[in-house]
């Protein structure tokens, strides 16, 4: 179940998931349009797929959601958290609408979503040794100064925190919890925006990242060749975040 999965990193995961042997794709988001787009790779190769929209700001609405889903699929193995937004402002000009709806969203909603997920995943069945696992995308904004966006930076650092305690929290129930950050991504709007040109500078590898390279680490923590790994952050960065 990917939350987010209409777009971005959300719907390639979606697309990856079935080259990768998912038997069944949810997505939660709020463009119901584009996420049929993205479950249509799945549906193609024959799998169960299940849609529901949803603002995961508020408990209620996004303990509906992930229900909904999971009562589509049967059984949820997996959740990913990529639903986040990212609303640039100088560090002096951040207003408090500005830091409710990145929190509500960023950190709040994840919260709700894994709330949810670990509800359904303790009442299951274990596959081997583990019940579940959970795959937050953070940032490496979360580690790096970022003065044109302060407050997203802040609610990424806060999802890092929140991934490991309920990681530990959770993992005698034998549900895995890691996140995974990024740096930028050689995106459509990111090559527009000049971002990647910056990056591309203060990389080691002098480029940013596809969308695939990131989408291969947030596959391997949430797939079933992951039985071990908890509480991590695995940075995906190209040496960025050393340089």
């Amino acid at each position: 179940m990917i939350v987010g999965g209409a777009s971005g990193l959300g719907a390639l995961l979606a697309r990856m998931a079935v080259d990768e042997g998912a038997r069944a794709i949810g997505i939660i988001d709020l463009n119901g349009d584009a996420a049929e787009a993205a479950l249509a790779p799945a549906r193609a190769a024959g799998l169960p797929t299940a849609f529901a929209a949803c603002d995961i700001r508020t408990a209620p609405a996004a303990h509906a959601a992930f229900d909904t889903v999971a009562a589509a699929l049967g059984r949820v193995d997996t959740l990913v958290n990529s639903a986040a937004i990212y609303p640039r402002r100088p560090i002096l000009e951040i207003s408090d609408d500005d830091w409710d709806a990145s929190n509500a969203i960023n950190v709040k909603g994840t919260y709700h979503m894994m709330v949810a997920a670990i509800r359904h995943m303790q009442a299951q069945e274990m596959v081997g040794r583990v019940r579940g696992r959970i795959v937050n995308i953070t940032s490496v904004d979360a580690f790096k100064a970022h003065p044109q966006n302060a407050h997203y930076a802040a609610t990424k650092a806060a999802v890092v925190s929140l991934t490991k305690s309920i990681a530990h929290a959770v993992a005698a129930d034998g549900i895995l919890v890691n996140s995974v950050a990024p740096a930028g991504m050689a995106t459509e709007k990111a090559r527009a925006s000049g971002f990647l040109d910056e990056l591309a500078k203060a990389s080691p590898l002098g480029r940013g990242g596809e969308p695939e390279e990131m989408a291969e680490w947030v596959l391997m923590a949430g797939g079933p060749r992951n039985t071990y790994m908890t509480g991590e952050n695995i940075i995906v960065s190209g040496g960025y975040i050393y340089a």
